[in-house]
């Protein structure tokens, strides 16, 4: 068989776990789309460098997870500055100081990721984020990725990351209460 069938028997048959994966990764379909033809790109211009130790899938996924990095810091780095007007006043004070309050959620807590309507309404929540707090969210608490691997990814200092996930998380509290939390 030669290289370009190879390739093409590939493309028919992991496309769709590619996209899948793509569209998990940066939640827009269109980029993913892109994203995966550039793994296709990446893994013909290499394909001489796959050595059959590990399944095609497992190879063109971490041909993936690299692509997803670049596109990631890519983003990161060309979106504008965010405004932190919201939380904090001229002085640099808290405007509300409530967020410094332990979180009381209603005693349902468990049961809150097995209900489909709060997974949607987090879900939404998580995407109406600034890309360059969704970013880091989503590699550090939804990919599990370690911290020191985000910073590296995203080239941030450890401090700055940790930043970003404390806004991050105070953004998404805020959403929740207003989205869910409310309306019980």
């Amino acid at each position: 068989m030669t290289k370009n069938d190879v390739l093409k028997s590939w493309v028919e048959q992991y496309s769709g776990a590619l996209l899948k994966r793509a569209a998990y990764l940066l939640s827009d379909k269109t980029e993913a789309e892109d994203v995966v033809q550039d793994v296709f790109l990446a893994a013909f211009s290499a394909y001489d460098s796959f050595e059959g130790k590990s399944q095609p899938l497992t190879w063109l996924n971490a041909i993936l997870n690299r692509k997803a990095a670049d596109f990631y810091r890519k983003k990161y780095k060309s979106e504008p500055q965010i405004n932190l007007d919201h939380f904090f006043n001229e002085e640099g004070s808290w405007k509300k100081d409530d967020v410094l309050n332990e979180w009381n959620t209603p005693e349902r807590e468990p049961e809150l990721l097995d209900n489909n309507d709060f997974n949607k309404t987090l879900e939404d929540c998580i995407e109406n984020l600034p890309s360059r707090w969704k970013i880091p969210l989503k590699m550090y608490y939804l990919e599990e990725k370690k911290a020191p691997e985000v910073s590296q990814e995203l080239q941030l200092s450890a401090t700055n990351l940790w930043k970003i996930l404390q806004r991050s998380r105070m953004q998404l509290r805020e959403c929740l209460d207003i989205n869910w939390f409310a309306n019980l």
